[in-house]
């Protein structure tokens, strides 16, 4: 093959030259030109294709291997960037969803043995109350029965709150919305807990710095029950002699209310997780705070903050107390305006 490639090339320098009137030198150079380009071609054929194979075929046979594996259910896999540009934002992209994937997976791991584990306590004491008073290892008292009562309640208070936070995460939970006095709601709430801060020892103050009302387009009874979830999060965590104050204020473009405690605070490595569902600094305080704490209060509170486009956050100093602030939008300015 490479001899008459050779004498192919050879036969046509010299027909080529004697055509345009050259001499031998001519015919050498014309054939020695030819080789070398005919010997070129291919391999920066090869070159070329071998680097657009690295560059897109590659990359996209690592990007389908990976998304086979995510289909077979393997959501820790993730695709080296690499190949043109494009293909490295394909790559990043793809790893960013796998890993959003793979946190989703894992959260619903946690709420499912979470769920397990906050119904089994109060159906652990509810079968044995009842099958000691059948078996009469004791007799059905009103301790006993009050005892199983309040197991019965933390059971339909966990539902209920495991309702609210499903339809508020899927955007379907229903707000009735309409002008509400956040200084009014915030006196209501204090007043709802005044009692229990009177019994703990704790100060309950309202700080509203406006002295006209400050009007925000919500969901009164739904606000009522995140500033309640709040106030109830710092009364169980303010010691004796503490301050728990509400505060609201107009600012640029909203209306912010504070709930803030002279509590334990929270440690710096905790503050990320507080929204999370079933979350507790102290596991072991569970049962000790009483029955109402579910862990899942802080997470209602943000689902619903977030169904009226607001925002929330938390800011804590381990011994000197925590601050939550919620940031609602002031769409209420041009209603109560009309």
């Amino acid at each position: 093959m490479v001899l008459l490639f050779a004498g192919g090339m050879a036969v046509f320098a010299y027909l080529l030259t004697r055509f345009f009137g050259g001499d031998s030198s001519t015919v050498l150079t014309v054939w020695l030109s030819g080789c070398g380009v005919s010997l070129l071609l291919p391999l920066l054929l090869l070159v070329g294709g071998a680097r657009t194979y690295r560059r897109y075929a590659v990359p996209l046979g690592d990007i389908m291997d990976a998304a086979d594996a995510v289909a077979s259910g393997n959501l820790d896999v993730q695709v080296e960037p690499r190949g043109a540009r494009d293909f490295r934002r394909l790559a990043d992209s793809f790893n960013r969803m796998t890993a959003k994937l793979a946190r989703a997976d894992q959260q619903r791991r946690n709420l499912t043995a979470d769920v397990a584990h906050e119904l089994r306590t109060p159906i652990h004491i509810i079968q044995g109350n009842l099958e000691g008073i059948l078996d009469n290892i004791y007799e059905a008292t009103p301790e006993h029965i009050k005892a199983t009562l309040q197991e019965t309640q933390t059971l339909a208070r966990l539902v209920d709150d495991l309702s609210i936070l499903s339809l508020a995460e899927s955007g379907q939970l229903p707000l009735h919305l309409e002008t509400v006095d956040v200084s009014e709601l915030l006196e209501d709430v204090a007043t709802s807990f005044g009692p229990e801060a009177e019994l703990k020892g704790v100060d309950l103050q309202v700080d509203v710095e406006a002295a006209d009302p400050v009007p925000v387009f919500a969901d009164a009874g739904r606000l009522d029950q995140v500033l309640g979830n709040l106030v109830a999060n710092a009364l169980r965590h303010t010691p004796e002699g503490g301050t728990v104050t509400l505060g609201a204020a107009s600012v640029a473009n909203g209306v912010r209310m504070t709930v803030e405690d002279t509590g334990e605070g929270i440690p710096a490595s905790d503050l990320p997780y507080v929204f999370d569902r079933f979350w507790r600094g102290d596991r072991s305080r569970t049962r000790a705070h009483g029955a109402a704490n579910s862990g899942l209060g802080l997470a209602i509170a943000s689902q619903l903050v977030q169904a009226h486009g607001g925002e929330i956050s938390a800011r804590s100093h381990v011994g000197e107390g925590t601050i939550f602030t919620i940031i609602l939008p002031d769409s209420a300015r041009s209603d109560a305006a009309v």
